[in-house]
């Protein structure tokens, strides 16, 4: 069984590569043509652990940038390309869609199967599944559940497999459960369901998590209000050791950010609201975290007068180069739009995304470094 990987980015290549290691021959498309040679070559530049020596190793893997070559050679072909936010809350799934042509524009596509691996709207499969199943291809929803910085290990130690399903096929949804049991070094549950419901499930599930994270942060803004700042890791310790609630996710800190929960966030909530439903939980965790980062920023300039602060990573998460809805971004330039100097740790992967705008606003009162003993005065380090 061959596999095909349309949309080789920074998740396509982990997916692609683990099934490559798992024994499949891959091959994988991208638009990027210059991108796609240098996978050829087997060069790589990523923040992503383990990819660089996957790729080197691997024996039967190739990329493209024909998506009707990925479509006609394979026999599962899954696509992972971006489904970037609309201002409304729901995707832009026009990438898909455009996947969608391709496999009705390709030879020989019967009884191959489509699995849709990026988020989507709900009902989107079912769309896509209605187009094609005259021709006898299947689509399956099957999102990935990971985080950037640890896709490969996110992969290989999955929970849960969620599996979406158009029309049944007990052949086709064997060799999915295979696939990922050769990749994976924990045995995942793999949960089957409709595929609008498995749409529903991924965006439902990340919103639970968003909106566990809003109360823990909550609760610690209250229990400073309160008095009880130095205890706040002690009563959520108290809380997550209740085996209803558990640790995971359970901590104070900056809100969620990143490509992932804020997006999966709003689209439940436009969902819901596109559904009838009046109260809604999903605008209540965006405005909690909003909140948040304001109260943060209150604090933390009215605790330290006169020191300016260091921040050691201004990513969403320590050890990648994402700046999108950065909470720590966020923070650092709330102080600084409130008059406080600034220490940013340099990072040359995400020094040149912020230099010149950073600096061309804030000039003297922002500086890069290349650690705190090159700092000269004074510092409050946000470590949170």
């Amino acid at each position: 069984m061959k596999i095909g990987v349309i949309g080789a980015g920074r998740l396509g290549i982990c997916f692609a590569l683990l099934c490559e290691a798992a024994g499949y021959d891959v091959l994988a498309s991208d638009i990027r043509e210059d991108y796609v040679n240098d996978l050829n070559n087997k060069k790589i530049i990523t923040t992503e652990p383990e990819v660089g020596n996957l790729l080197k190793v691997a024996k039967n893997f190739k990329a493209t940038t024909d998506n009707k070559k990925v479509i006609e050679e394979c026999d599962i072909i899954y696509t992972l390309v971006q489904t970037p936010s609309l201002e409304d809350g729901t995707y832009d799934v026009s990438a898909v869609d455009n996947v969608v042509n391709d496999i009705l524009d390709s030879q020989n596509i019967s009884h191959k199967s489509f699995i849709v691996g990026c988020t989507t709207n709900p009902g989107d499969c079912d769309r896509w599944s209605n187009k094609l199943k005259e021709y006898d291809v299947n689509v399956f929803y099957n999102p990935e559940f990971i985080a950037q910085g640890s896709i490969v290990n996110d992969l290989r130690t999955a929970d849960m497999v969620l599996l979406g399903i158009g029309f049944s096929d007990d052949d086709i949804i064997e060799k999915i459960k295979t696939l990922y049991e050769s990749i994976q070094t924990t045995r995942a549950i793999v949960c089957t369901m409709s595929n609008k419901a498995a749409e529903i499930t991924k965006i439902a599930l990340n919103c639970f998590l968003t909106t566990k994270i809003s109360y823990a942060n909550m609760l610690g803004d209250v229990l400073r209000m309160a008095g009880c700042g130095d205890e706040i890791s002690t009563v959520l310790t108290a809380i997550g050791t209740d085996s209803r609630v558990g640790h995971k996710y359970l901590r104070y800190g900056f809100g969620y950010g990143g490509p992932c929960f804020p997006r999966d966030n709003r689209a439940f909530a436009a969902f819901a609201k596109d559904v009838g439903l009046e109260y809604n939980l999903g605008h209540v965790t965006d405005s909690i975290n909003n909140q948040h980062a304001t109260l943060l920023c209150d604090f933390y300039n009215d605790l330290n007068k006169d020191r300016a602060f260091y921040f050691d990573s201004i990513t969403y998460k320590p050890g990648t180069d994402i700046l999108t809805e950065s909470q720590q971004y966020r923070l650092c330039t709330d102080l600084l739009d409130k008059g406080r100097s600034v220490y940013i740790r340099n990072d040359n992967r995400v020094t040149p995304q912020v230099y010149d705008e950073l600096s061309g606003k804030y000039e003297e009162r922002v500086k890069f470094v290349d650690g705190l003993k090159y700092v000269t005065e004074p510092i409050f380090m946000i470590d949170l």
